[in-house]
């Protein structure tokens, strides 16, 4: 299965490329926008704050080829900062707004007894029947990096997580928009098991497409 994976100056490329390598993908890393266009899957990888990586994704020309791959419904990923980009805004960056794909917003952890950012493992909630997280065990501990968290408009499968008092959606699986707040490729054999599920969903999907165009 070929993945292109989003390289617009993302500080965790290389640690991603190697995680969807071991979960059998074969990676192609993509830094100008024509080599991600005909790509059949696509992640996107994200990391630091909010308002300089985006204007850094914008500033790569990417906007475009990433916007028509999941209106196409072509399967995608989108990691941690990856997940926020595809939202509406985000409090990190008032000024500069996200791509919108998804209804919602990004907000702060609040100050209190648990330090922010979060940094270090924390359990998943599943919720739904999220193809991503198949054969995720319920209370899985995966691995975050995150002073912001995702408020979703609409009410998305996927998992759930609660850190500094707050329940928010750290992971979503729909069709095949896929994106996770915490990072798969440092959650160890969890992790390596949710992008080897990305992989599986990927492949069907291709699949199903190839099937419905056959018929048609």
């Amino acid at each position: 299965m070929d993945v292109a994976l989003i390289d617009y100056g993302a500080s965790n490329l290389h640690s991603v490329a190697k995680a969807l390598e071991h979960a059998g993908f074969n990676v192609s890393i993509a830094n100008r926008p024509e080599q991600a266009q005909n790509a059949p899957t696509m992640v996107l990888p994200g990391q630091g704050h909010f308002g300089q990586v985006m204007s850094a994704f914008l500033a790569s020309g990417f906007e475009t080829v990433v916007r028509n791959h999941i209106q196409a419904q072509k399967p995608f990923l989108g990691i941690c900062v990856g997940l926020q980009l595809l939202m509406e805004r985000s409090e990190e960056a008032p000024d500069i707004p996200g791509l919108g794909i998804i209804k919602g917003e990004t907000l702060r952890f609040p100050e209190g007894k648990d330090s922010v950012p979060q940094m270090g493992w924390n359990q998943l909630e599943l919720v739904g029947n999220p193809p991503l997280l198949k054969n995720i065990p319920q209370g899985s501990f995966v691995y975050y990096c995150n002073s912001y968290y995702v408020s979703f408009d609409e009410d998305l499968p996927g998992a759930k997580t609660q850190y500094a008092g707050i329940s928010f959606k750290s992971a979503i699986s729909k069709g095949a928009l896929n994106a996770t707040q915490f990072h798969p490729e440092k959650s160890q054999t969890i992790g390596l098991t949710i992008l080897k599920n990305f992989r599986d969903l990927s492949e069907d999907l291709i699949q199903s497409e190839k099937a419905r165009v056959s018929l048609a």
